[in-house]
């Protein structure tokens, strides 16, 4: 079938359920490994009268809502195309889009309300934090004209599920793309911890580190499997 051909209602074959069991069992040891590191510490302090507990688990909540969003839309997109069927191309993606864009602004916004409750909790000394801090953030900033630049924010949120021309683009080797494979979540999450060091905040270093191992899980565990189905495993080991 050519890349611009349409797809069957049958969609491209596969599981939705693909490699999700793993998801579930790498997420409740991610969050078993969180709370083991989790320390007094980390509980001390509020914000907006809720308390870095609260504003921990958010957090949590926050990442695993949007990354079961994007599993649940991209695998029915891709395996059946029921979001175009039901609400067409356009408004289809444009929904997804807007959905993805809030659930991504909550993940850091938790953990700017855990930082600021939780805020002077970290002991390092203030010029290996700010130094950290800067280190961190040339690369995602970096990551950021990147996108805008070269690769696309429409593309980035995985506009290849629902735009079948795409699988026919290039990939992408300009900007930070030509020198670190899978910037997206090797760069991309490197601003959650930005919150957590300039307020001097152990827990939200935590929840940071969570988010950022998680969005890994995600990868292998949906994106991958997805990038098979959509550019084919032969073409995927030339392309990525």
């Amino acid at each position: 079938m050519r890349a611009d051909e349409p797809v069957s209602d049958e969609g491209m074959g596969g599981d939705i359920l693909e490699r999700q069991p793993l998801h579930w069992l790498l997420l409740a040891f991610l969050v078993g490994f969180a709370l083991l590191l989790r320390t007094e510490t980390m509980l001390v302090g509020s914000f907006w009268g809720l308390s870095s507990n609260t504003w921990f688990w958010l957090s949590i909540a926050s990442a695993v809502v949007h990354q079961f969003y994007v599993w649940f839309v991209w695998r029915v997109e891709l395996h059946g195309r029921l979001v175009t069927r039901l609400i067409g191309r356009r408004w289809g993606f444009g929904l997804y889009a807007l959905d993805f864009s809030l659930l991504l602004m909550a993940r850091f916004l938790t953990i700017v309300g855990l930082a600021i409750a939780n805020a002077g909790t970290l002991p390092w000394p203030p010029p290996v934090v700010y130094l950290l801090a800067v280190v961190l953030a040339v690369p995602f900033v970096y990551l950021q004209y990147s996108v805008l630049r070269y690769f696309g924010i429409r593309r980035a949120m995985g506009l290849d599920h629902f735009e079948p021309a795409l699988r026919n683009e290039p990939l992408v080797r300009e900007g930070i793309f030509a020198y670190i494979p899978n910037a997206m979540y090797a760069v991309g999450f490197l601003g959650l911890y930005l919150p957590g060091l300039l307020l001097f905040s152990q827990a939200a270093l935590l929840a940071a580190a969570f988010q950022h191992a998680y969005i890994w899980v995600h990868y292998y565990c949906t994106e991958l499997p997805d990038m098979r189905h959509i550019y084919g495993v032969h073409e995927l080991r030339e392309r990525y």
